[in-house]
């Protein structure tokens, strides 16, 4: 096992919490050298805020366990290509590579719709990794969906 999927496979672990709280399984650790030092996953249901995004709440975590908001000696792994909101964060809080397992071509701003990561313009960009345990990333947001379908079909029947 490389160190990427380790530190993926940890990632994965947080997924799978946001999953059993009935959020999207999206998880998040950042690591400086060669620990981790913030793990998250999503929690907007749970929250009640679109803030709560598994990337955010690293990255919060982080700069805190750091005691600085740039983050320019870390790396990210998640399990889904963050949106819009997320890729922001990760080029203001600085880091410099982000290590993607599944990409996400619907809203995906690591290169699927926009790549907001590496945008010349910026005063900073990020080196990204894709494909990380893709197919186990892919597989557990597939399952989530399939069975929040299955749920909401089974709702409009009773």
């Amino acid at each position: 096992m490389t160190q990427q999927e380790k530190y993926m496979k940890e990632a994965i672990k947080q997924a799978q919490k946001a999953a059993a709280i009935g959020d999207v399984p999206i998880g998040c650790v950042i690591v400086l050298g060669d620990k981790i030092i913030a793990r998250a996953y999503n929690q907007r249901n749970k929250k009640k805020t679109t803030l709560a995004h598994a990337e955010l709440l690293a990255i919060q975590k982080a700069s805190k366990k750091t005691g600085d908001w740039r983050l320019e000696e870390c790396t990210m792994y998640i399990t889904l290509e963050p949106c819009q909101m997320c890729a922001g964060a990760i080029v203001q809080a600085r880091i410099p590579e982000v290590v993607i397992g599944a990409m996400n071509p619907k809203a995906g701003c690591a290169g699927s719709v926009l790549n907001i990561l590496q945008v010349d313009a910026f005063n900073h960009q990020v080196k990204i990794e894709k494909g990380v345990l893709e197919e186990e990333c892919s597989q557990m947001m597939s399952e989530f969906f399939r069975e929040l379908r299955k749920k909401k079909k089974g709702k409009s029947y009773e």
